[in-house]
Parts: structure tokens; C-alpha cells; sequence
């Protein structure tokens, strides 16, 4: 989870991208105190608070990542590509 009040957690991410470039996924991931709770409650965080920053911030995650791999394969008869 990325922290924006602490300074190494900018440091690591520029130098990630740095590194990395393009393969570093444009969708940080914020502390967040409903991130933190949910698995206490044994549930994840889509379920135990979807609207929350975080859980927001998953699905936005998920969303880059279907965009990458250039949207869902499969032609919705059940095969997918590997």
C-alpha cells in the first residue's frame, strides 16, 4: 500500500519506475484504513466496504490489467487463450 504522507514510499515508486518503465502498473494502491480491517472480518475488501478508496482502487487495478493483456480472451464459449 502506497502511503503519500512518507517519503520512501515516493522514492521507491520513482525508483520502480525508473527501472521498470512501462511494465509498473499506473494504479497505486493508498493505505487505507478499510484495507486494513477487512481481513480481521475475514472478508475481502470488496465485500466488506466496496466503496471504499481502496476497494476502488483494486477494481481500477484490475481494469489496467484487463486493458493490458488486451481486454478478456476467449470468444464466450468458455476457452480462453493461454
Amino acid at each position: 500500500m502506497f502511503d503519500t504522507r512518507n517519503s520512501i514510499c515516493h522514492q521507491v515508486a520513482d525508483q520502480a519506475r525508473q527501472y521498470f518503465g512501462e511494465r509498473v502498473f499506473r494504479t497505486v494502491i493508498p493505505r487505507n484504513v478499510r484495507l486494513s480491517e477487512s481481513p480481521s472480518f475475514g472478508m475481502p475488501i470488496l465485500l466488506y466496504d466496496p466503496g471504499s478508496r481502496g476497494a476502488q482502487s483494486y477494481l481500477e487495478l484490475a481494469r489496467e490489467l484487463v486493458d493490458r493483456q488486451g481486454g478478456i480472451s476467449g470468444g464466450g464459449d468458455g476457452s480462453s487463450q493461454a
